[in-house]
């Protein structure tokens, strides 16, 4: 049976009679701090799953990045194009993933669920003693990361979901995420003029509304960097590259939008955001496995990336972006991103 989708392997997805729609996560166990649901955090235990070519899984990218788990949280890259079997580890030594030692993602799911029937989607989180799936709930692994796995923080790692502020950035990450995040999916994936038109003016609107609440402020809630920020860049830094042109997303470009494009850039050139961005990834993923929307699997030549590292002069507006806390250092040599996938 495939275990991959052409409408949306990213993640979990459905269609209703005529609008797509994002099912929620089947695995969605969590690790806490008190382990309360036989998931404890501890290091060394868990293996994050991704692609750089999925904005979802980016999110837990960059998240373990800014809060320094990088060495209490190992990470396995998956291949950008998929097969039938879904994400593949052919980026590896014998196309395996030396940790897990299996060679698809789907083995750790059906080591978790023998014939679950849904689709295999990252970020995926996998017990390394038993090979088994934890979860694929990609809306709450980053706010366990933020407020679970607290005693495994760097020092001097932001609070990305602070306690004052999570009634207002929740508020902000819902519409972000119906309108802009998944919005993408549903302009993208329409199968009918008024479905796409729809869509496609929910995401503009959306944009709109974005761009103006950042025009006098830095960032989208508070003066610090917070998981709403996170939640919007790994959308904003896909949507020239492929929304724009792939999904149809195209009543403007993101860089046709002076407030969305200087935020963009900002964090963009924030250690721990552009520094997990894989260009060639997102490129070749979107537009060679989605063959229902790009049947001859051709990669566009642009748009052109050098503008990523233009002055944005954000830094006008004030702000902070690690609060009280600190920039994170280098990430580890094995983890960066190959000249490939940067401007």
């Amino acid at each position: 049976m495939s275990r991959a989708h052409d409408d949306d392997t990213d993640g979990n997805a459905a269609y209703g009679k005529r609008t797509f729609t994002r099912s929620k996560s089947h695995f969605a166990d969590r690790i806490t701090a008190d382990g309360q649901e036989g998931w404890p955090v501890e290091a060394g235990r868990y293996r994050l799953v991704v692609s750089r070519a999925c904005p979802w899984a980016s999110r837990a990218v960059v998240s373990r990045r800014l809060l320094g788990l990088e060495s209490s949280l190992s990470l396995a890259v998956a291949d950008p194009i998929q097969d039938d079997r879904s994400w593949r580890f052919t980026l590896d030594p014998g196309d395996r993933d030396p940790v897990l030692g299996i060679r698809y993602l789907s083995e750790a799911y059906d080591a978790r669920e023998t014939g679950y029937p849904g689709g295999v989607s990252v970020p995926a989180i996998v017990d390394v003693p038993s090979g088994k799936l934890v979860t694929n709930d990609y809306q709450r692994i980053t706010l366990d990361f933020a407020t679970e796995w607290t005693a495994l923080h760097r020092p001097g790692a932001p609070d990305l979901y602070p306690e004052p502020l999570r009634p207002e950035i929740d508020e902000v990450m819902e519409g972000v995420y119906r309108d802009v995040n998944n919005g993408v999916y549903r302009t993208g994936f329409a199968t009918d003029q008024g479905e796409y038109e729809d869509a496609c003016r929910d995401v503009f609107r959306r944009l709109g509304w974005v761009s103006r609440r950042l025009a006098d402020r830095r960032y989208l809630v508070g003066d610090t960097i917070t998981e709403a920020d996170i939640r919007l860049f790994t959308t904003l830094v896909r949507f020239d590259a492929v929304y724009h042109g792939h999904f149809k997303c195209n009543q403007w470009k993101l860089a046709e939008d002076p407030v969305l494009w200087a935020y963009a850039r900002d964090l963009y050139q924030t250690p721990g955001f552009g520094d997990t961005v894989d260009f060639d990834h997102i490129k070749r993923h979107y537009y060679q496995v989605h063959t229902g929307i790009n049947p001859t699997g051709i990669v566009p030549l642009g748009p052109d990336l050098s503008g990523w590292s233009a002055p944005h002069h954000r830094e006008a507006l004030g702000g902070r972006p690690f609060g009280d806390g600190t920039p994170p250092g280098p990430g580890p040599e094995g983890e960066r991103v190959p000249a490939a996938g940067r401007p």
